[in-house]
């Protein structure tokens, strides 16, 4: 196996550490409100205290990340990460795990977000829609074997063991990615180049600046602006990103694209179970069938983004989504057959088109500073995840017979979104 596709394998593999670690407390609620006695909305506060700790975390990153080695930062995030998670499953009370939940969350986010900038790094342009794509499966694969091994490991062991047998996987992958995964220093040669020439441009100006200065006592330009070079520093990497038309776009893209997808989402087993009457059991076959299909056609939508373009895909993908989510937003049937078609191509075509979108996203910024925007952009995923779910929760109700009403509203929001989606892809042109 080539040293390319180990890579690959380990980035995969952390992403299912990450996704799988921020889904399974979700099923678990009812277990973990009955051992420390908490209402619903407290655990509601652990659910989104890991989301909003990554949104933290990611800002906090931005200054910073693109400063270290790929490796260096990659092996201290994921250390970070499997430490917060075994200190999840040994909380003794309510608030050290909310605590705990944060801080995991803190480190996963930003985990998320360094993974597609190595890929972005690592991986030529023309090769990246694949990469992504098999990178990607790992969301699929979460979903398909982590969260019903997780909830099996829960009501045999207690609520604690997923989060050891995460932290256990998690353990053995920070291993082989100590020995696998190379030095990734090209972004820091990156760096240096530029400044470098800046340096022999300015060296003239800045001795005739201060010789200026002189002749007028005044101190050096350097001396006055030393103060705030520290803050510059941190300053910077933000005004970068958003003095950039092309990365405004990018991150534009990000929001309407994620509000074009996971808005329906919270909804679709509520919906299936009690306007459709799917039962419990037979939820489990939404996400068993949606997720193998996408395991297997994922990377399929990779490569077919490399060979016809990034953008023609994309469109494609989205127009049949707009398909899909009308389907499956207006399904008025009583058929688990035709119920499992909706939420399938729900599935493969909205998760599809997902890989041609980061793979266009990671080719808005040049290496050197491909760390930074990505943890803006994971920042600017993390704010539109919590607004879709605010979103749906305000349009949809309970009707007097007990059924989802305006489920089709929350549908025809969601295809706005990838309309605008579509045009702000339009917008965005490829650096690197």
């Amino acid at each position: 196996m080539s040293q390319e596709k180990r890579l690959l394998l380990i980035l995969a593999a952390v992403q299912f550490c990450h996704i799988i670690d921020f889904m399974i407390i979700m099923p678990l609620g009812k277990t973990i409100m009955g051992v420390f006695d908490i209402s619903p909305g407290q655990f509601a506060w652990l659910v989104s205290a890991y989301a909003g700790a990554a949104l933290v975390g990611n800002l906090i990153s931005t200054a910073f990340i693109d400063r270290f080695d790929r490796r260096t930062a990659l092996l201290f995030l994921f250390c970070g990460f499997t430490l917060g998670t075994f200190a999840c499953a040994f909380a003794p009370t309510y608030f050290s795990l909310l605590v705990f939940r944060a801080s995991t969350g803190i480190f996963g986010g930003t985990l998320g977000a360094l993974v597609l900038a190595i890929v972005g790094d690592v991986i030529p342009l023309e090769r990246r829609g694949a990469a992504i794509g098999w990178v990607m499966t790992a969301f699929s694969v979460a979903s398909v074997v982590g969260v019903p091994s997780g909830i099996w490991i829960a009501a045999e062991y207690g609520w604690s063991a997923p989060f050891v047998a995460t932290a256990m996987i998690s353990s053995a992958f920070v291993v082989l990615a100590y020995f696998i995964v190379p030095s990734l220093r090209g972004h820091l040669d990156d760096q240096a180049r530029p400044q470098v020439q800046k340096k022999d441009r300015k060296a003239m100006e800045a001795a005739i600046d201060t010789a200026a200065l002189q002749e007028a006592n005044l101190p050096p330009a350097g001396m006055a602006l030393a103060p705030k070079h520290g803050l510059r520093k941190v300053v910077d990497p933000f005004v970068r990103i958003f003095s950039d038309a092309n990365q405004r776009a990018a991150l534009l893209f990000t929001m309407t694209l994620m509000l074009g997808h996971f808005t329906v989402i919270p909804f679709i087993a509520p919906y299936m179970q009690i306007n459709i009457g799917f039962e419990d059991k037979q939820v489990g076959l939404i996400y068993l069938i949606g997720g193998l299909l996408t395991v297997v056609l994922l990377p399929f939508f990779g490569k077919l983004s490399d060979r016809y373009g990034r953008m023609p895909v994309f469109t494609t993908a989205s127009m049949f989504a707009l398909a899909s989510i009308y389907a499956l937003t207006n399904l008025d049937t009583d058929s688990i057959f035709l119920a499992l078609l909706a939420t399938s191509s729900f599935f493969v075509v909205a998760s599809g088109r997902n890989v041609p979108a980061t793979t266009m996203i990671t080719s808005v910024v040049r290496p050197e500073n491909r760390g930074g925007f990505m943890s803006i952009r994971q920042s600017i995923n993390e704010m539109a995840l919590f607004a879709s779910t605010l979103i749906a929760g305000f349009i949809i109700t309970e009707g007097p017979d007990g059924k989802l009403e305006h489920y089709e509203w929350l549908g025809y929001f969601t295809m706005l979104m990838s309309v605008i989606a579509v045009w702000a892809a339009s917008r965005i042109r490829a650096v690197a």
